[in-house]
């Protein structure tokens, strides 16, 4: 994020004297900038999020429009057949180069998650470890309480 900006997710006299002036004209709109400039540092991920999950729901309506392209429904033709067919393979690598990066971008993503995975498996396996060696008891010899002693839950 910009922080030269003169409204941005921090406490600005800008920013404050906004707030102020939302609630004052309408409450609301003070506590959406108070939400603002508590929160908004975290706008970027949920845009990046939004913006991925609208790409893939209209994906199926791009899908769509191709096939509805490719049956005559598309645009009209301009009566150059030159420029028709060239603007056609255009549109075909470019469908193709689309194709190949949504793939790209999946395999990013899946790649990404694995990576995840193994890095929050890795996170656990020490903290069990680390909590294991601290809650084991010590191998000395038998307890001294008296005759009537019960094995722990890990002396077995």
């Amino acid at each position: 994020m910009n922080t030269s900006a003169l409204i941005r997710p921090a406490w600005t006299p800008a920013t404050i004297a906004l707030m102020v002036i939302g609630f004052m004209v309408f409450w609301p709109l003070g506590l959406a900038m108070l939400a603002y400039i508590i929160w908004g540092d975290r706008l970027d991920g949920f845009k990046r999020d939004v913006n991925r999950a609208t790409d893939g729901i209209f994906a199926g309506c791009r899908r769509g429009s191709d096939r509805a392209a490719r049956w005559g429904h598309g645009s009209a033709r301009t009566g150059n057949v030159a420029f028709d067919d060239w603007r056609e393979k255009e549109l075909e690598r470019l469908n193709e180069e689309r194709r190949k990066l949504d793939e790209m971008l999946s395999e990013f993503d899946e790649y990404a998650r694995e990576l995840r995975r193994a890095k929050d498996q890795e996170e656990f396996d020490r903290f069990m470890a680390n909590r294991n060696k601290s809650t084991s008891p010590t191998t000395g010899g038998p307890t001294t309480g008296g005759s009537n002693s019960t094995p722990g839950l890990l002396d077995e």
